[in-house]
């Protein structure tokens, strides 16, 4: 025991310099009890007990605290471990758990192809997972997915863009179906779930697809129905439909009116029918017997009583019907056929024999002196008899000339049937008699026969065949229409010019009919009555009888110059001549010198004023355009910075149209002045091929420049010549295929500088060479850039008004080479010019 004080004290006595610095003694104080006298008794104990001083044992008291602290300090560090190992472990069970969950809610999520696009609350980045191959199949890259104009056809691709945009800004979800460019059949469906705009695309199968199938057959379905709703509605004919027991299930208004109902259900009330019970009563027995009615019946509408064709027909589990106003063709029809009666009676009167054979070739018609003419039995013909039978009874009867070959003379009769326009001819029978025979096509198909007897005009025309053979030679010789009235005023003469020009029957006119008659029959091409009064009294009157003339204006647009000439023994004659051609020219050379001066003068307005309508919009529009795409104005999401894009990519393109629009129209309105000086050569070729560059390298063609040493310098408005080799460069940069080469070149001649442009392009086909520098002729075969087709009009017009060529040649499939040819003497030109 006392080497344990022994050791303790040594202990002590080295930590006397810690208790010198009255930390111990802070520390022994503490353990010590409160009171001052019981602390002093104590100390003093225990110094006695132990042989230690009051400063070792303040010493001692400090390292036992010490000790005791450690102790505790040590023993809440263990515990602290303990704990914190105990929440790891936990923390890790529920982690292993966690990922256990999220995997099979993955499993779950992509059991079927989907693709799920998610954006997080303020962040512009999408994250995309499932399977790109749903919409992508040979394109790994997520971020392609949202590109939906390369696997959606252009109108699917705008409405998911809108959608999309509409989610991402507003919330607003949506469902959608597509068809893929590949037919694929898919559903998307954006959500706002959690703070992020989540959009699910899956593939529709099975019960979905045919539901998504159903629903857009349903709705083409309802479309036509409110669409045939509507035409029913907006139709001016009655129109209903029935159920299967008769009720009334719809009427448009039309019908409504037709039946004085107020309203539909009125008429569905009252039970209101359009037509009466007997037609009611065939029409339900025609809809039971063949699931259709038609048939044309009287209806009274509003106290007036009108024919309508009526048709219904059996529709599902009912029937629908439509009544169309039929008064006006009913009424013709009835005019039709008592007007046919009285031809027929007509017919009947007159001495010619007619007959009328039908498409059938049977005996339709005949009358009273077509039967006498031939004494053909009235039993016979009332058979109906073809024609073919007609002919041979005559045959047989010996009342035709006998024919060296009857069935060729009979054929040669019916083509007939087959014309176009009437037939005349002569039959001479063996009795003696002349029968004058004119064939007429009907129009409904047939043919009208008409036979006089001339035997007696044959006769009357011998006599005086002789006499007239001259005058009639020379009249009929005449391009000039020739008639002549006697005093009677009925036609004696005239002449094939003058039945062409008034589109008259030659055979009516042999029938000497009166200058009224002729009049009436010339009304259809002229009907001035002023102007036929005076033929009249030309003709008819005694006394002032003197030339007359005439100019007439006819509906058909002919003109003809004519002459009113009294004759020596009473007759008037008319003489018509078509100047037609001549007043055509005449009136063409003014309405174009009056349609040229107007042209011009629009030119002249057209160049003065479309700078204003056109141009300062424009401009105005590419300012803005410039404006916002200035970072100064505040940033622009892609989709803004794409469109303004598109914006000022059309202006532009727009602006340069307006341009060679106006360079073309003040060049062919004789405006435009070159600004002369001299042109750079190798400056030119240079700021051409500047505008070019990003079309060089987008489609990777290569610029080929050889420039002679010797080209220098030569006059001309260096403006319209880079204008003219840039749109040379253009185009055959347009018609050329990647990986291949341009070439321009430019050398000098004795009087001019040779700009030479060359490309392996599809080239010129041979009828196209003369149209490629038309206005607006652009051909998109082969061009990747379709353009106005105004650029190699501008590169002629800018060439010849230096008073240089272009020509082109080209060979199909093997490119084409275009020369411009720019004199080097401009004053030379401009004295030539003038």
């Amino acid at each position: 025991m006392s080497g344990v004080i022994v050791s303790m004290r040594r202990t002590l006595l080295s930590c006397t310099s810690l208790a010198r610095n009255g930390l111990l003694g802070g520390a022994l104080a503490a353990l010590l009890p409160a009171a001052p006298a019981e602390a002093a008794d104590f100390i003093d104990t225990l110094s006695i007990m132990l042989d230690f001083n009051r400063q070792e044992l303040a010493v001692l008291a400090t390292a036992l605290a010490l000790l005791g602290f450690s102790v505790v300090a040590a023993i809440l560090l263990m515990r602290t471990r303990v704990r914190t190992a105990k929440n790891e472990a936990r923390l890790r069970a529920r982690v292993r758990e966690l990922q256990l969950q999220s995997d099979r809610f993955g499993a779950l999520l992509f059991a079927e192809p989907q693709i799920l696009i998610s954006w997080p609350a303020g962040d512009n980045r999408a994250q995309i997972s499932g399977d790109i191959a749903l919409v992508l199949p040979r394109d790994p890259t997520p971020q392609r997915v949202l590109a939906f104009g390369t696997w959606l056809p252009p109108e699917p691709a705008l409405q998911m863009d809108h959608a999309v945009d509409a989610l991402r800004e507003r919330g607003d979800g949506f469902q959608m179906t597509l068809t893929t460019a590949h037919g694929h059949t898919l559903e998307a469906i954006g959500r706002a779930i959690g703070g992020q705009a989540i959009v699910r695309i899956r593939e529709l199968s099975g019960l979905r697809r045919d539901l998504a199938e159903t629903n857009l057959r349903y709705k083409a379905l309802s479309d036509e129905t409110e669409m045939l709703r509507g035409f029913a509605t907006a139709a001016p004919w009655p129109i209903w439909a029935k159920s299967e027991n008769g009720a009334l299930t719809f009427a448009n208004p039309a019908y409504v009116r037709a039946t004085e109902a107020s309203s539909v259900a009125d008429a569905q009330e009252r039970k209101l029918e359009l037509l009466d019970s007997a037609d009611r009563t065939a029409m339900e027995r025609g809809l039971k017997d063949a699931a259709n009615f038609t048939s044309r019946l009287p209806i009274v509408i509003g106290g007036e009583r009108r024919i309508y064709d009526v048709r219904a027909v059996n529709v599902g589990s009912g029937s629908v019907g439509v009544a169309i106003d039929a008064s006006e063709a009913d009424g013709l029809s009835s005019a039709l056929v008592r007007m046919a009666e009285a031809h027929r009676r007509t017919l009947d009167q007159l001495s010619s024999g007619v007959a009328v054979f039908d498409g059938q070739r049977r005996l339709a018609f005949y009358n009273d002196s077509y039967r006498r003419l031939w004494d053909l039995d009235r039993t016979f013909l009332d058979a109906h008899p073809d024609d073919s039978s007609v002919l041979d009874q005559l045959r047989a009867g010996r009342k035709l000339q006998e024919q060296p070959d009857f069935r060729t003379w009979k054929a040669k009769l019916h083509e007939a049937y087959r014309a176009v326009e009437a037939a005349k001819d002569t039959w001479y029978l063996p009795d003696g008699r002349a029968i004058s025979v004119v064939t007429t096509p009907n129009p409904e198909g047939g043919v009208t026969y008409l036979f006089d007897d001339v035997t007696e005009s044959l006769q009357l025309a011998r006599r005086f065949d002789g006499m007239l053979r001259v005058q009639r030679e020379t009249l009929d010789s005449l391009a000039e229409g020739v008639a002549v009235f006697g005093s009677n005023g009925k036609a004696q003469l005239f002449n094939p010019a003058f039945v062409r020009m008034w589109k008259l029957s030659s055979d009516a006119m042999r029938d000497e009919p009166h200058i009224q008659t002729v009049e009436g029959w010339c009304h259809q091409l002229f009907d001035e009555p002023a102007v036929w009064r005076q033929i009249r009294e030309a003709i008819t009157t005694i006394e002032n009888r003197a030339d007359v003339p005439l100019k007439l204006e006819r509906k058909d647009g002919s003109v003809l110059d004519g002459m009113i000439r009294p004759l020596p023994d009473g007759a008037t004659m008319l003489t018509f001549q078509d100047i037609t051609d001549t007043e055509n020219v005449e009136r063409a050379l003014r309405e174009r010198n009056e349609a040229l001066e107007t042209a011009d003068q629009m030119k002249v307005d057209f160049v003065h004023h479309v700078s204003y309508e056109l141009r300062s919009p424009l401009t105005t529009i590419i300012g803005f355009a410039h404006f916002l795409s200035d970072p100064s104005t505040g940033p622009l999401t892609p989709k803004q910075a794409e469109y303004l894009d598109y914006v000022t990519k059309s202006t532009n393109a727009l602006l340069a149209l307006t341009n060679n629009i106006l360079d073309l129209a003040t060049i062919d309105a004789g405006a435009m002045k070159l600004e002369l000086g001299p042109v750079d050569v190798s400056k030119t070729i240079e700021l051409a091929a500047e505008g070019i560059q990003d079309r060089l390298a987008t489609d990777r063609i290569r610029l080929k420049v050889e420039i002679a040493p010797d080209v220098g310098n030569f006059v001309g408005d260096e403006k319209r010549v880079v204008q003219v080799l840039y749109n040379l460069l253009a185009n055959a940069v347009g018609f050329s295929p990647q990986d291949s080469t341009v070439g321009i070149s430019a050398r000098r001649t004795e009087r001019s500088v040779v700009f030479t442009v060359t490309d392996s392009g599809p080239g010129i086909p041979a009828d196209m060479k003369d149209k490629v520098f038309n206005w607006f002729e652009s051909r998109s075969q082969g061009s990747r850039h379709r353009g106005a087709g105004l650029g190699l009009s501008l590169v002629r017009s800018f060439v010849e008004l230096h008073g240089g060529k272009v020509r082109v040649d080209s060979i199909v499939g093997r490119g084409t080479v275009v020369i411009c040819d720019f004199p080097t003497d401009q004053a030379a030109h401009r004295d030539a010019a003038e």
